[in-house]
């Protein structure tokens, strides 16, 4: 069943003062979905995050919320008056306020009468499985349970739209990881539609419908994560999502949607023709490790290669293995630990490949990046 559109960002530019940061974004999320807004420092996400909720203004283009212009061109809907909840890596919680009166403020702020805020906390806070602290203080607590006061907060006033930035940044692997599931849960048994910033592709993928791949202000690619990992449209996405060997070539032929690429020692290549220009331009092929198929396995590849080991790097429950391919020396094949060739040595060389499925052809990297 799909859901309706709730937010719909068209043509938007926004920045500080004169400076664009973001340009020309085409972006929308339906009723329900989390989707998250994935780049590194500087790309454009966290200012797309504030124009959301009202504290940067649109230079061009407009935002709507549920079908309303919350934004456009001189024009913005001051903050309190949109129904969004915000988190932040801060948590940014009333250090002087217990647990109770933290989520309250929101309420009170907007008028509720006195029994309908005790209603709504006692509800948000058994939500988020924190009836026993009402009474303490934000310093009493750990920073897991901050964070789900933060998170609670956000949810207590029912808003249409949480925006979440960074809000798992300043905890722990492990309790990050816990968070990332709880939010999720969370957000699956309440229904609440998400925008989601985040540095952490692992983060990304593990929460999102869908993720929106910033680069320099601009969109990358916006795609569920499965189709963003197997099915990146660019370098760029092949690069900052996952693991990815890059072999530089040059269109050699095209044949539709497949095409043959020349390596730089004459080496061939058959690909998937995802992003190419004209025979005989550059091109840069993209291979998951994990994709890749060694010794016996490799017999039935179209691409067939021999590399060189370089070295065994184990990670618990698998391996990944360094090897020199052609004229390259960091090609890194993925390796399930029980499916490793434990007779395998380094300086063996070794048969190795994979299908055209798994190889896509796409543009140019300019080795500098």
């Amino acid at each position: 069943m799909s859901h309706p559109l709730l937010l719909n960002l068209r043509n938007l530019a926004c920045g500080y003062q004169d400076q664009r940061v973001v340009q020309n974004l085409n972006l929308h999320l339906n009723a329900g979905d989390i989707g998250c807004l994935l780049g590194s420092s500087g790309c454009g996400k966290t200012t797309t995050l504030r124009a959301i909720a009202g504290f940067e203004p649109v230079h061009e283009g407009e935002i709507q919320l549920a079908g309303e212009t919350i934004s456009r061109a001189g024009f913005t809907l001051a903050p309190e008056k949109r129904r969004i909840g915000m988190v932040f890596q801060d948590y940014a919680l009333f250090p002087h306020m217990t647990v109770a009166e933290n989520l309250a403020f929101p309420l009170t702020v907007r008028g509720l009468n006195k029994s309908d805020v005790s209603d709504r906390v006692k509800r948000v806070l058994s939500m988020v499985q924190l009836d026993t602290f009402a009474q303490r203080y934000p310093a009493q607590l750990s920073g897991g349970q901050q964070q789900r006061v933060a998170l609670a907060r956000a949810l207590v006033f029912e808003p249409q739209l949480v925006l979440m930035d960074e809000p798992l940044g300043a905890l722990d692997k492990q309790l990050r990881e816990h968070m990332q599931m709880e939010i999720k849960h969370l957000h699956q048994r309440l229904g609440v539609t998400v925008v989601y910033v985040t540095h952490d592709q692992g983060e990304a993928l593990t929460m999102s419908d869908r993720v929106a791949v910033f680069h320099q202000g601009e969109i990358q690619q916006i795609a569920p994560p499965r189709t963003l990992y197997e099915e990146p449209k660019n370098t760029f996405v092949a690069n900052f999502i996952g693991e990815n060997n890059r072999l530089n070539g040059r269109l050699h032929s095209q044949t539709g949607d497949r095409c043959v690429v020349e390596l730089g020692r004459g080496e061939k290549v058959e690909a998937l023709a995802v992003n190419v220009g004209k025979t005989g331009e550059p091109v840069t092929l993209s291979i998951r490790p994990e994709r890749v198929s060694l010794n016996g396995s490799s017999e039935s590849c179209v691409n067939r290669f021999s590399g060189r080991v370089a070295e065994f790097i184990y990670l618990g429950d698998h391996v990944r293995v360094r090897l020199e391919v052609c004229g390259k020396t960091d090609f890194f094949v993925k390796q399930p630990i029980a499916e490793l060739d434990p007779g395998l040595a380094v300086g063996d060389v070794v048969p190795l490949g994979w299908q055209v499925e798994h190889v896509r052809a796409l543009d140019p990297l300019l080795e500098a990046h």
